[in-house]
């Protein structure tokens, strides 16, 4: 009987400890707040002025939504714009880790971002601007391991549309192709 107590207790410590442990790791400061520079595009701070600003506009979408070539459309105003945005913004390519993982070509009317290694999931970023205004961003994620590969291709054109188009394939199942796309 006491060591099924004190084994008891073991478990009751132990799992205490690691559910602080663990919390304690998922509150790691943002790259903002340990006051470094960001190296590339902010993302995030992009589609969340954009979030706000369209939560605030309320703008009437004109949405479609097709799955292997079935399509659904519909007018509608979006309820959370931070989560019709999320795709974009977990894009974001300014983690402490990723500083040297992408080439950067900057034009006078684009920046496009790289990725100089094959396990990073985001594998280009390409932002149009003119007169200092952003006016376009795509970009292209891909997630492969042994039994599938995912391809995203999102694009955002302020005022005029967003598109995310992704394809995966699973080895046992097949290929799905989903395409969303909102019109203002």
């Amino acid at each position: 009987m006491y060591w099924y107590k004190s084994t008891k207790k073991f478990i009751i410590y132990t799992s205490v400890l690691l559910l602080l442990c663990g919390s304690y790791a998922c509150n790691k400061p943002e790259i903002k707040e340990t006051g470094a520079e960001l190296k590339y595009f902010d993302i995030k701070e992009y589609f969340a002025k954009e979030a706000l600003r369209l939560t605030t506009q309320n703008p009437l979408v004109d949405k479609t939504v097709a799955h292997n070539g079935a399509a659904e459309n519909k007018k509608l105003k979006i309820t959370s714009w931070t989560k019709e945005l999320n795709l974009f913004t977990e894009s974001d390519i300014n983690k402490p880790a990723w500083k040297l993982s992408y080439n950067v070509q900057a034009n006078d009317d684009s920046v496009v971002y790289k990725a100089k290694y094959p396990e990073l999931k985001t594998r280009e970023i390409v932002i149009r601007k003119k007169a200092g205004q952003v006016t376009a961003v795509a970009i292209v994620n891909n997630t492969h391991n042994i039994l599938y590969n995912t391809t995203e291709k999102l694009v955002y054109a302020p005022g005029a549309y967003y598109s995310i188009e992704k394809t995966q394939k699973v080895k046992i199942m097949g290929a799905n192709n989903y395409r969303i796309k909102g019109v203002f």
